[in-house]
């Protein structure tokens, strides 16, 4: 005789083995009422519902040793927060930002929703300044969360990850789900740090397909945490990441329920022109 065993992961397998001892209706019916339920939950075998499956706790980065990053602005930068005002940025919806700003910073105004850069951008360089509460609350992700999304779309995680041990493809310097930061540079809780993004946006051909997918490259306190990744879509919390078609988009800062503050927020727009042209001679004969 025969009984049907469900390999009970993502990919819903079904396996045959040989079972002599499978007589009574009392083990018959169980098996029954699993293959009902496994019909069920596998009519999608692509849909992932847990976002715990897309979390990758190993490797864990190394610690290394934080500097201290004067960012001057050079002077074709565009000043999206110079510590006085949101009149760069708007809320959720389109509203006005409900963020608080004081003593040259900003601070995120939990379930307010997030904000965003009234202007579009492509490729960039982008510089921007943050802190973490300094008193501690709670643990893992739910510590000084935040996010930097390029195009609203691509996320740079934002997270207290001093002594604060999370799954490492969304720890602090993390491509959220997507890369894993080449080392942790990570200041004490109530400190300032530093990123310094270089961002090259994804090619969409004429059918909207990706031509040239997107590049990144992120320093953090001085220290490169990631070296021209690609990205591989739009950041997902739950299953794997993909592409849609898009134009210049704003760059997006997160309300995750955490008072994360935020300063000295600048960007430089890079030549796309010189981007697509090498600099090779070539021979006109």
């Amino acid at each position: 005789m025969s009984m049907i065993i469900f390999d009970m992961d993502i990919t819903c397998d079904v396996k045959i083995i040989n079972y002599k001892h499978m007589k009574s209706i009392s083990f018959i019916l169980p098996v029954i009422l699993l293959l009902m339920a496994t019909v069920v939950n596998c009519q999608n075998t692509n849909e992932i519902t847990d976002p715990e499956l897309t979390e990758i706790w190993e490797p864990q980065p190394p610690v290394v040793e934080p500097v201290d990053v004067h960012g001057e602005p050079p002077e074709d930068a565009v000043i999206l927060f110079d510590g006085t005002s949101l009149d760069n940025w708007v809320g959720a919806d389109g509203s006005e930002p409900q963020w608080i700003v004081e003593d040259g910073h900003m601070t995120v105004n939990p379930g307010t929703g997030g904000i965003t850069t009234r202007q579009e951008f492509s490729d960039i360089q982008l510089h921007i300044e943050w802190r973490a509460p300094e008193v501690i609350d709670g643990e893992g992700q739910g510590r000084g969360n935040s996010g930097i999304f390029l195009q609203e779309r691509y996320e740079v995680q934002v997270l207290d990850n001093w002594e604060n041990p999370t799954y490492s493809n969304g720890m602090n310097g993390s491509i959220y789900k997507q890369h894993i930061p080449l080392a942790n540079p990570a200041k004490r809780p109530g400190e300032w740090q530093t990123y310094q993004i270089f961002f090259k946006s994804p090619v969409f051909d004429e059918n909207g397909d990706v031509e040239e997918p997107a590049y990144i490259t992120v320093m953090l306190n001085g220290v490169l945490i990631q070296n021209n990744v690609e990205i591989f879509g739009n950041t997902e919390y739950i299953g794997p990441p993909s592409y849609e078609e898009h134009g210049p988009a704003g760059i997006h800062l997160q309300d995750h329920s955490d008072r994360v503050s935020f300063r000295n927020i600048w960007i430089r727009e890079l030549d796309e022109e010189i981007r697509f042209k090498d600099g090779i001679w070539r021979d006109p004969q």
